[in-house]
C-alpha cells in the first residue's frame, strides 16, 4: 500500500476554486490532454518527469492527474522518492473530475 495521500476531486475543485497554492500536474499523454485538463493543470507527461523534476519545487504542494489515477500513483511515488513531501494523486483520474475543463 502507498503512502501517498489521495485527494477527492471535490476537493481539489474546492482548493482550485480558493485559488490554493496547490500545483496540478497532469501526466497524461498529449492526445489524452487535448480532450480537457483540469484548470490551472501543467501538463508533463509521465515520461518526461525524470527530466523535468529539476523544474518542479518540492516545497510546492502537488497534485498529480492521469486518465484513472494509476499513472499519477507512480508519479507521486517518483516525486515522494526523490525528497518531495506533499504529494496528493487524484483519487480516480479524469474519469471522476466533474468540474471545469479547459481546452
Amino acid at each position: 500500500m502507498s503512502d501517498i495521500r489521495q485527494i477527492k476531486p471535490d476537493e481539489l475543485e474546492k482548493l482550485i476554486e480558493k485559488d490554493a497554492e496547490i500545483r496540478v500536474i497532469d501526466v497524461r499523454e498529449e492526445e489524452e490532454v487535448a480532450q480537457g485538463m483540469i484548470p490551472t493543470a501543467q501538463h508533463i507527461p509521465l515520461g518526461t518527469i525524470p527530466e523535468t523534476l529539476q523544474n518542479l519545487d518540492p516545497a510546492n504542494e502537488y497534485v498529480m492527474v492521469c486518465r484513472s489515477g494509476k499513472r499519477s500513483m507512480n508519479a507521486s511515488e517518483y516525486l515522494m522518492a526523490h525528497g518531495f513531501k506533499n504529494v496528493h494523486n487524484l483519487e480516480g483520474g479524469m474519469l471522476k473530475w466533474n468540474g471545469e475543463l479547459v481546452f
